[in-house]
């Protein structure tokens, strides 16, 4: 797969603080990654939240449902 082209921006937006992931920045990989463990990426949830590793899709419908 060809590098991404917006890895800069996306790393600029990407809140995720699991600082050895080698899918900062490259979304694409990044959400196929989190939905094949039946969760979201740590961009879909607030910082309090997403410092918590709970990133199912519980917790997202507690926050949002």
């Amino acid at each position: 797969m060809p590098d991404c082209p917006n890895v800069k921006t996306n790393r600029s937006r990407c809140n995720c603080t699991y600082d050895p992931c080698p899918r900062k920045g490259k979304c694409c990989e990044c959400l196929h990654y989190h939905l094949a463990m039946k969760q979201l990426p740590g961009c879909c949830f607030p910082d309090n939240v997403e410092k918590t590793y709970d990133r199912s899709f519980k917790r997202f419908a507690q926050l949002y449902g």
